[in-house]
């Protein structure tokens, strides 16, 4: 059971996709125009009785505590299918079933039906509802015409179907445009929400919009959980020492220097001996088995987290949670399949002519994708610039990005600069946005990770969206290529002198050994660092007992 949950804490790194850090609060240069905000998975699920059954800020003591109360149990359960039919048979189906039973105790309160529908009445805490509704028919003299950006939030459950949510969501335009008495609303929306946007978009049309904002989306697709789900895993031990450095860093989690030079020593030694999970026996026999029954018995009932899926990787991944076509698992979650089958086809595969219709149509669009953070360490994709959760590829809808250890070449720009699109190159060389969807209309910023929703995002794209006219990266003097200094909260244009900012190692050669001479090197070079921070832990520990 242990492997279970420390398996089940890898892929819940993965999926946490949306933690907002803080509330945001803009109370300057208001705007005449309703603005209404909707965020992603950060709000805890509730049931019916009021009692707290599901968040992700408090998932990895949910599932010690599940593990520590039925760990003998589940031990049994699982022991002879495991043992006779598995390791002696190899038939090892009846084992991947009790596990997705034994796991789905652990998620039973905040899993959906196998038909994709909450059966249990749990969601999102009644305030929530009650204050949204509340403040969509207040007194809107009391604001004197005019409206920022926390005046108006759209709260609902992030698990349910995206289309569902629409219809929630034309409701709550409907109500605030008959209390305002205004003709259109401008919508923000973060993470999760920007497939609630999207869905609500493709069912009622972009008459009741004024403007749009996509800041960290992810209806584009997330890799995180995109291969994850569709067989592109791919575990690196190095990436992994840079994730946790990026958290460190952040204030994520509390890591002191010795325990990241020991997460570094132990991803150098593997990598010197050329160790690698996934071409291990157990891990070829057991992964796809254990995954697939994983991801049914958590966060893959929820018709939500299926609009995270990429185009390219939708079929594969319906492979990896349920199987092939025909297969037990398709019959029985039929109704799930067909739900996040619309969204795949009305949403996900129609996305780039969604948003052109609604620039056509006149609303004011706003982009922002973030990065310079190591994306989680277990898919392909670990290497792309990213904000942790979502490659800039996808969240900026379409621009041109090297590897983190790579640049454009000189050649590269060249030939840009012949179009004179040499000016959507980031000063870092790392982000081309010529070729965007919305170029003119796209900023990116380095220095704020997924999980992070400051008031510059914020300010930037609510001004974009509450305009008379379509704002462009030419009427701001922040530049379209942004640096955020955390210690003021401020941003700044990214120029070649302040633009490497990242604080992992971008040694290719120590970060990423990839011959014999380059692992040596790396492996001496960290027992280095170690035996330095393991005197200075030493110390430091001998120094605080003395005192």
């Amino acid at each position: 059971m242990k492997k279970i949950v420390s398996l089940l804490l890898i892929v819940v790194m993965a999926f946490t996709i949306v933690m907002p850090v803080a509330a945001i609060d803009l109370r300057t240069n208001g705007s005449d125009i309703p603005v209404i905000a909707i965020y992603g998975d950060g709000e805890p699920l509730y049931d019916t009785e009021g009692n707290k059954i599901f968040h992700f800020r408090e998932l990895v003591n949910q599932l010690m505590s599940s593990a520590k109360d039925s760990l003998g149990e589940s031990l049994v359960n699982m022991l002879k299918p495991f043992v006779v039919d598995g390791v002696i048979k190899n038939d090892w189906d009846s084992f991947y079933a009790v596990l997705e039973q034994e796991m789905s105790r652990i998620f039973a309160a905040s899993r959906f039906d196998k038909n994709g529908e909450n059966f249990n009445g749990s969601d999102i805490h009644p305030d929530r509802r009650k204050t949204m509704e509340e403040y969509a028919n207040r007194d809107t003299e009391k604001l004197n015409g005019s409206y920022y950006f926390r005046d108006y939030q759209f709260w609902y459950d992030w698990r349910q179907d995206p289309y569902k949510t629409a219809d929630e969501f034309n409701a709550y335009i409907k109500a605030i445009k008959k209390t305002t008495g205004k003709p259109k609303v401008s919508v923000l929306a973060r993470c999760l929400g920007t497939s609630v946007l999207m869905a609500y978009i493709d069912k009622y049309g972009t008459n009741d919009l004024h403007g749009i904002a996509f800041d960290g989306s992810i209806v584009a697709g997330a890799e995180i959980v995109s291969e994850l789900i569709s067989g592109k895993s791919d575990i690196d031990l190095n990436a992994l020492n840079r994730m946790l450095s990026d958290l460190s860093n952040d204030g994520t989690v509390d890591l002191n220097d010795f325990i990241l030079a020991t997460v570094d020593l132990v991803a150098k030694s593997l990598t010197s001996v050329g160790f690698d999970l996934e071409e291990t026996a157990i891990h070829e026999k057991l992964a796809p088995g254990v995954f697939a029954a994983g991801t049914r018995a958590t966060f893959f009932t929820w018709p939500g987290y299926w609009a995270l899926v990429t185009p390219e990787d939708y079929e594969d991944a319906l492979i990896g949670v349920f199987g092939p076509e025909g297969s037990k698992e398709r019959k029985e979650y039929a109704k799930l399949i067909e739900k996040v089958d619309y969204y795949h086809k009305n949403v996900t595969c129609k996305l780039p002519a969604l948003l052109k219709d609604a620039e056509k149509a006149g609303v004011k669009i706003g982009v922002i994708a973030k990065y310079g953070y190591q994306i989680a360490p277990v898919v392909e994709s670990k290497d792309m610039v990213a904000d942790q959760y979502v490659t800039v590829e996808k969240a900026s809808f379409g621009a041109t990005t090297t590897t983190i250890y790579d640049t454009f070449s000189d050649e590269y720009i060249a030939e840009k600069a012949k179009t004179g699109d040499d000016k959507y190159i980031s000063p870092d060389k790392h982000i081309d946005a010529s070729t965007c969807l919305f170029p003119d209309y796209t900023w990116f910023t380095k220095g704020i990770s997924h999980s992070e929703w400051t008031t510059l995002e914020t300010a930037l794209l609510f001004q974009v969206i509450t305009a008379d006219k379509q704002l462009t990266i030419n009427d701001f003097d922040c530049s379209q290529f942004i640096m955020y200094d955390k210690s003021t909260g401020n941003g700044y244009p990214m120029t070649e002198e302040n633009c490497n900012t990242e604080p992992w190692n971008t040694d290719k050669s120590y970060d990423r050994p990839e011959n014999f001479i380059e692992k040596i090197a790396a492996l001496f070079k960290s027992i280095a660092n170690w035996l330095k921070e393991f005197v200075a832990f030493i110390s430091e520990t001998v120094k605080e007992k003395v005192g």
